[in-house]
């Protein structure tokens, strides 16, 4: 299988399934026994996905997927955007912790997607909105300027000298997915 515990295509079917469990069950349900806990301070980490989520508290990767503690290594920032934190971030457990899929997870009803198109924020805001409004352009479609914007940041992840050489060595793959805050659904595009 090479460099990771779990190719991205084993990675990509956990995700679904967790999913999936999480969209049948009708609720979020998390547990961290205290052994599990002792397990992961002793052995380290091991996530099989690298999830890249917005920050908004309605999107909670870890529950959205049926995780446990110590599956996912998530990046949270508004509107999922991408700047060399967030790359150095995914180069970290990609390269040091052999987790061999990326998923850039954006959600409908995003706030930075909506101040993106409608507003014309200032401050610190703005470099969030600023990358959006570089990847939606003139979109005026909520649903599609989400899209866009997560492909978006799925590209500046494949622009990485380090990812491009890992997909080539050991199969990494970097995917996007939009989750439905109405029914829990997450769909990949």
């Amino acid at each position: 299988m090479g460099f990771y515990e779990y190719s991205a295509k084993d990675a990509m079917e956990r995700l679904l399934e967790g999913n999936a469990a999480y969209v049948a069950s009708g609720q979020a349900v998390w547990h961290a026994p205290r052994e599990l806990l002792m397990r992961y301070a002793e052995d380290g980490q091991h996530p099989y996905a690298i999830i890249v989520a917005c920050s908004d508290s309605r999107v909670v990767p870890e529950m959205i997927f049926s995780a446990e503690i110590g599956d996912l290594f998530v990046i949270r920032v508004a509107g999922n955007v991408m700047d060399a934190h967030q790359l150095g971030s995914i180069e970290y457990a990609a390269e040091h912790l052999g987790t061999g899929l990326i998923v850039v997870l954006g959600h409908d009803h995003c706030g930075a997607v909506d101040a993106a198109m409608n507003h014309q924020p200032e401050g610190y805001i703005k470099y969030i909105t600023d990358e959006i409004i570089k990847a939606i352009g003139d979109e005026r479609d909520e649903c599609r300027a989400c899209c866009l914007n997560v492909q978006h940041s799925c590209e500046i992840i494949e622009r990485s000298l380090q990812i491009q050489k890992d997909e080539r060595e050991y199969g990494l793959r970097v995917a996007g997915a939009i989750y439905h805050l109405e029914t829990g659904v997450v769909e990949f595009i």
